[in-house]
Parts: C-alpha cells; sequence; structure tokens
C-alpha cells in the first residue's frame, strides 16, 4: 500500500516538472522533445543503412580545416626530404609556398648531378652570384639547343663556363647526361672523333659477356642505321676497348682485337636475322656457328654457341 501511494506521488511530481500550470508543455521542453525525435530518427535511419548528412558534413569540414602539412613546421632534414622528391617544375611551384625551402640550393644541386652527371662547373670554385636553380635552367636551355643543332649546344655550353674546350670534358658530358637527343648526338660524333675516341675509353667491359659488353656500347653511342664507315669505325674501337679490359680473358681464348671485330660483326647479322620480321628463314645455331668459326677459326665451338644462345634469349644487340 506503501510502495503504491509512493509511486503515485512521484508520477505527479514529475508530470508537474514536465507541464505548465494551464497543462501544456512548456517552449524548452517542446524543442527538447523535437531535438529528441529528430535524434531517434535518425539513429534509425543509421540502423536502416541511410546516410547520415550531419555526420558527413562535419567530417568534411574538419578535413578542410586541416589543410596541408606546413613543410615549415617539420624538421628541415624531414622537410628537404620530402622536396628532394620534386622534379624543377613541381619544386618551382612549391617555391611560391615554402619560398626559403624549395630554393635551397642542396635541391637544386641534387637536380643538376642526377640529370647532368658531369660539367667542368661542377669541379671549379662558382663564380659571383652563383647558383645551383640558374644553372639548371642554363643545362636545360643548352640540352634543348643542342638537341636543335649539336655545335651550337656546346657552343652554348662553353660560353656559360659549364663546359671546357676539351675533347675529355665533352665525352664526359655526353657520357653521364641522357637529356641528349641521341639522332643528333650520332651526327654530333661522326664529326668529332677526338670526342668519340674519349668517349669509348670511359666505356669499362671488364668481365662483360661480349654480347652484353656490345649492347650497352650501343646504348651510349647508338649505331647508324646503315652499315658503313661509321659503324665500321665504332666497331674497331669497340674491339680494342673490349680487349683492353678483358686481357686475361682474350689470352684464354686466343682472341685478338680482329677476331672480336669479326665476332660484332656476326652478332649484329644475327640480331637482324633473328629480329627481323621481314627474314623467314631464321638462320640456326649450326649455321652460325660454322659461317663464324669460318671466318675466325681460333674461336671455339663452345663459345660461339653462346653467342648464338644470347642473341636468341636476349635480343638485338644495337636495338
Amino acid at each position: 500500500m506503501g510502495q503504491g501511494l509512493w509511486r503515485v506521488a512521484r508520477n505527479q511530481q514529475l508530470q508537474h516538472q514536465r507541464y505548465s500550470g494551464q497543462g501544456y508543455p512548456t517552449r524548452e521542453d517542446g524543442r527538447r522533445i523535437a531535438t529528441n525525435s529528430v535524434s531517434s530518427a535518425s539513429h534509425r535511419k543509421q540502423a536502416q543503412g541511410g546516410i547520415d548528412i550531419y555526420h558527413l558534413l562535419k567530417t568534411r569540414k574538419s578535413r578542410e580545416q586541416e589543410g596541408f602539412i606546413n613543410l615549415e613546421m617539420l624538421p628541415p632534414e624531414l622537410s628537404f626530404t620530402i622536396l628532394s622528391y620534386l622534379n624543377a617544375t613541381d619544386l618551382c611551384l612549391a617555391s611560391c609556398v615554402w619560398q626559403d625551402l624549395a630554393n635551397d640550393e642542396l635541391l637544386w644541386q641534387g637536380l643538376c648531378k642526377s640529370t647532368w652527371g658531369h660539367c667542368s662547373i661542377y669541379n671549379k670554385n662558382p663564380p659571383l652570384g652563383f647558383s645551383f636553380r640558374k644553372l639548371y635552367m642554363q643545362l636545360d636551355e643548352g640540352s634543348l639547343t643542342f638537341n636543335a643543332n649539336p655545335e651550337e649546344g656546346v657552343n652554348y655550353f662553353m660560353s656559360k663556363g659549364i663546359l671546357d674546350d676539351s675533347p675529355k670534358e665533352i665525352a664526359k658530358f655526353i657520357f653521364c647526361t641522357r637529356t641528349l637527343n641521341w639522332k643528333k648526338l650520332r651526327i654530333y660524333l661522326d664529326e668529332r672523333r677526338d670526342v668519340l675516341d674519349d668517349l669509348v675509353t670511359l666505356h669499362n667491359f671488364r668481365n662483360q659477356f661480349l654480347p652484353n659488353a656490345l649492347r650497352e656500347f650501343f646504348r651510349h653511342i647508338h649505331a647508324p642505321e646503315e652499315c658503313g664507315e661509321y659503324l665500321e669505325t665504332l666497331i674497331t674501337k669497340f674491339s680494342h676497348r673490349f680487349c683492353a679490359c678483358n686481357p686475361d680473358l682474350m689470352r684464354e681464348l686466343g682472341l685478338s682485337p680482329d677476331a672480336v671485330y669479326v665476332l660484332c660483326y656476326s652478332l649484329i647479322l644475327l640480331s637482324i636475322d633473328l629480329t627481323s620480321p621481314h627474314v623467314k628463314n631464321k638462320m640456326s645455331k649450326r649455321e652460325f656457328i660454322r659461317n663464324t668459326r669460318r671466318a675466325a677459326q681460333n674461336i671455339s665451338e663452345d663459345f660461339v654457341g653462346h653467342l648464338y644462345d644470347n642473341i636468341y634469349l636476349i635480343g638485338h644487340v644495337a636495338a
């Protein structure tokens, strides 16, 4: 009996708090009820697989407030590491935001040396007002000039003090640069045989298999499209350089520069025969061994067979 009277009194107290004296809910209570109704409806929507628009807008706003990471707030070593992955164009754009960081000399020095591995100016005391960013622009301009006119390009490098007027320095520059047009480079080397001689000596073919060494040679010094005097010159220079790099192997196999010359020509002809779609009857391994040993009798049959296998499996030596 006492518990029942207590429940009735408690219910009356709650009703009195919820309603005003006229028996209507107050404005505050109405807002609370409406908010609870919307919240419960939202929860029901989520339970049914609906989209919580409020949550999405709130998440988007928080992400917009976060923005990009400010590199100036990071340790300098970390900031420079991040910027070192950018190319020259992106680094220039980054300098609009982080001017001091993106214009750092070490970053532009790395870009210069990663693209143009050797320049005479690298080993000199820098002149007054020197900057690697300016040097990068000059190197890029000179490379474009070279790809249009090789002689003018080299003269441009010399006029800016980037290269010394020396065949050895020009050869080192060509050897360490990959932005030069190979067709224009071939024309230039055909005219400047002194530069070609120094360029050949920069190659190290020690302990390399002959076809692989020939491929490396023609990656730096591209072979002409047709047989002629220039191709003969290239093969002759390569043969002497290959023998100079492998004196023990030459004595073991009994090879001379003339024998290597014959082998190189045989490899080029075999490459054309095996890779050309116009040749239907491909040269067999037995035919290659017979023809090669006929031209160079001191070469072992096994060695010539390994040469054939290399071309057959890997491909052209001068592609």
